[in-house]
């Protein structure tokens, strides 16, 4: 990390043309925003797509919103501080504590990973034919081989993770040219917010609820907080506004790839009755006879990015955590394989992948407390923040969000767990 953060020192220009100015700064948001193109993403998207039509395009309209709040603040908190969330955690709590949300982050993170694995498996298999099991392994090596870049700095990684965001976003504009959708609807629903009947609330929730993944908060934290050291609080508090530029653009990227998963949902099952479409691959396999075989192919191609991607940014959530919380490291290889373990016993035991990433959401939503609060709390007191506290508005506003996140998974939990 100092070696980077001495390159991205060197490399900070000075006062002149803005796009010169702004691009050490742009990587960090884009790496954190994979998360929220993540596998998981998709079977939510398609489902509220094909059973409601646009009606609840505003969710993932306000849901993106939230998440370029905290994400912003946890970029804060690593220019600020010098620490990430994790190690912040570590200075300022208890001992048992900070081994409790360890327990907690690294189950968050083994689920995430869990479904980001088997989503890379799943779209290998959909779009090249191959079985899920060698798919999977296929999905490990190439990862191994994203992760291997680290050596070479932060903007390798940075770079090819860019790239299959583009990929992603890429093959969404092929998916709409292919079935153009009602653009006048898709603004209308974009910013007015209806439901249509309790299991609309429901899935509302269930969007609304997986906004912010645990996970992406305390990774952004690490890639910022020696990315460009400030020598001063006015440095501190320019570096902070190009961050915010690269959360904006990263992020409001993922809000229209979520957008226009769900748009391509809705124009091409909802509006031919297909409503009862909620599965990814029963998603792949409809596409084909209704828009032909490249609409297929690129939707596989899709989520072969976002898993790869995803799965990638999950690891390095990963080590992240371990060495925040209880300052351990182990090799990044090693923990690559622990974490395919779990995907690779699923696929060998024939279980549903789907059902899989449903169940992965029940341990992401418990644990998401656990990072919402101190994430407020410690962005929110001076003593930690410096010049970079937050003000009133902000507090009141990341208040308000975490609690309704928070909220809203305890909910789907509850309902998750009582078979509702």
């Amino acid at each position: 990390m100092e070696r980077n953060a001495g390159g991205a020192r060197a490399r900070m220009p000075a006062p002149g043309a803005r796009p010169r100015r702004l691009w050490p700064f742009l990587g960090p948001a884009f790496v954190a925003s994979v998360a929220y193109m993540d596998p998981g993403n998709f079977a939510t998207n398609i489902q509220a797509g094909a059973q409601f039509g646009y009606l609840l395009l505003w969710v993932v309209v306000g849901s993106n919103l939230m998440a370029m709040l905290m994400q912003a603040l946890s970029a804060k908190l690593g220019i600020a501080t010098g620490f990430n969330l994790p190690e912040v955690c570590r200075q300022r709590l208890p001992r048992p504590v900070v081994w409790g949300l360890w327990v907690v982050s690294e189950l968050v993170a083994m689920a995430t990973d869990l479904a980001e694995f088997l989503g890379a498996a799943l779209g290998f298999y959909l779009l090249f034919g191959i079985p899920l099991f060698p798919a999977a392994l296929v999905t490990g090596v190439v990862t191994l081989w994203i992760l291997a870049l680290e050596r070479y700095g932060y903007r390798p990684v940075e770079a090819v993770i860019t790239g299959f965001v583009g990929v992603i976003a890429a093959c969404y504009v092929v998916e709409l040219a292919l079935e153009p959708p009602d653009w006048g609807a898709v603004v209308t629903h974009a910013v007015v917010p209806r439901f249509a009947g309790t299991e609309s609330v429901l899935l509302a929730s269930g969007i609304l609820g997986a906004t912010v993944m645990p996970h992406a908060v305390l990774l952004h934290s690490a890639l910022t907080q020696r990315r460009i050291v400030p020598r001063t609080a006015a440095e501190a508090r320019l570096i902070f506004r190009y961050e915010v530029v690269d959360v904006v653009l990263a992020m409001g990227i993922a809000g229209l790839v979520n957008g226009a998963m769900l748009v391509m949902a809705a124009s091409t099952f909802y509006l031919r009755g297909l409503v009862h479409v909620a599965g990814i691959e029963e998603a792949h396999r409809t596409l084909a006879p209704l828009l032909g075989e490249l609409s297929s192919a690129v939707f596989a191609l899709s989520l072969v990015a976002s898993g790869l991607s995803s799965s990638t940014v999950g690891t390095m959530a990963g080590q992240v955590i371990m060495q925040g919380y209880i300052h351990r490291r182990i090799p990044i290889w090693v923990r690559r394989l622990v974490t395919m373990a779990p995907a690779l016993v699923v696929i060998a035991l024939d279980l549903d992948p789907t059902r899989t990433l449903v169940l992965s959401q029940v341990v992401l939503s418990f644990g998401l407390p656990f990072v919402l609060v101190p994430l407020v709390v410690y962005t929110s007191r001076r003593d930690v923040m410096g010049g970079l506290v937050n003000r009133p508005a902000t507090v009141v506003a990341a208040t308000v969000v975490a609690g309704l996140v928070v909220a809203l998974n305890l909910f789907l939990l509850w309902r998750l767990l009582a078979g509702g």
